[in-house]
């Protein structure tokens, strides 16, 4: 088994006399994962992520991050960990360059071991051609870029990511996407925190899904859309008859067979393409195609936020 980058137990932040905000959050991060964290505004997420940080202590509970306790040890924890958050700031006056020398002499990298890093991470998220240019001139979709060269820079062991393609056109988040991914492949364990769940759903291993800051769900996306570890299956079939749906109904792991027209659409506890199709041939029907139900993140998450409502 990884070793845990996050571990949280009974995690807890209570506002005042009665705003629980994040409520026995038990969370389980492995090393090298890219894990998907999601909720609406107001869930507990940026709450949960500011504990992570040491910039707020909980309540009760317990959180630790790479074996580090952030509240008491929270500038360790900001030397492993990069955060980028939704609205990212750097100088404006300065050049993407100036920058990231910058945040090099905050961590104490050496002009030696940065400046060939900063080059080529700046080649690497698409910004060679404007090195010496101001941040100022810079479009946002530009400046993320620029925060994610920036958590490379340190070469974290944790990624927090807040939002980051909010504001950027579609060519711009497909570039920030494929950063984010090339990051997860270099060892950084991300956070990803959106909600634009497609592109959750592109990148992360796994997910956690908080409602008033409860986690209701917590795992890959595949188990979490199997109800009750159910596959739906559909085959289009040519010569539908009632002998097909009877064939289909008697292979045993099938739970409920209905046919719409062209269509029959297969319940069962297992992936049972192999024998439907074998049945519905033996019955001398043509079957004209089969697919399994892709799992959808947004049914999924509207289906746990309702149940934990």
């Amino acid at each position: 088994m990884a070793q845990a980058v996050v571990e949280t137990k009974d995690l807890t932040k209570v506002y005042g006399e009665d705003f629980t905000a994040v409520n026995k959050l038990n969370l389980h991060i492995q090393e090298g994962e890219v894990f998907g964290f999601l909720g609406a505004n107001g869930a507990g997420k940026t709450t949960t992520l500011l504990m992570m940080l040491g910039l707020t202590e909980p309540t009760s509970g317990s959180v630790s991050v790479c074996g580090l306790d952030p509240s008491r040890q929270p500038v360790d924890v900001k030397r492993i960990v990069g955060y980028l958050p939704e609205r990212v700031g750097f100088y404006e006056d300065l050049t993407a360059a100036q920058n990231l020398r910058y945040t090099a002499d905050l961590n104490k990298i050496t002009k030696a071991v940065a400046e060939p890093k900063i080059l080529e991470l700046l080649e690497t998220v698409g910004l060679k051609d404007v090195v010496d240019h101001p941040v100022s001139t810079y479009s946002r979709g530009m400046k993320q870029r620029l925060g994610l060269a920036d958590i490379w820079l340190k070469e974290p062991k944790l990624a927090f990511l807040d939002e980051p393609t909010t504001g950027i056109d579609p060519n711009g988040i497909d570039y920030v996407l494929k950063l984010i991914s090339g990051m997860g492949k270099r060892g950084i364990t991300i956070i990803f925190c959106s909600h634009v769940l497609p592109q959750v759903q592109r990148i992360c291993s796994r997910v956690g899904i908080l409602s008033k800051g409860v986690l209701v769900a917590d795992g890959p996306i595949d188990t979490l859309g199997r109800d009750n570890e159910r596959y739906r299956m559909e085959a289009e079939v040519d010569n539908m008859s009632p002998a097909v749906v009877e064939a289909v109904k008697a292979i045993p792991g099938v739970e409920d067979v209905e046919a719409q027209e062209r269509m029959l659409i297969v319940t069962a506890s297992s992936d049972l393409r192999g024998q439907v199709s074998r049945a519905i041939i033996d019955t001398g029907a043509l079957l004209l195609g089969m697919r399994i139900e892709e799992f959808n993140l947004e049914r999924i998450y509207k289906r746990f936020s309702k149940e934990a409502q």
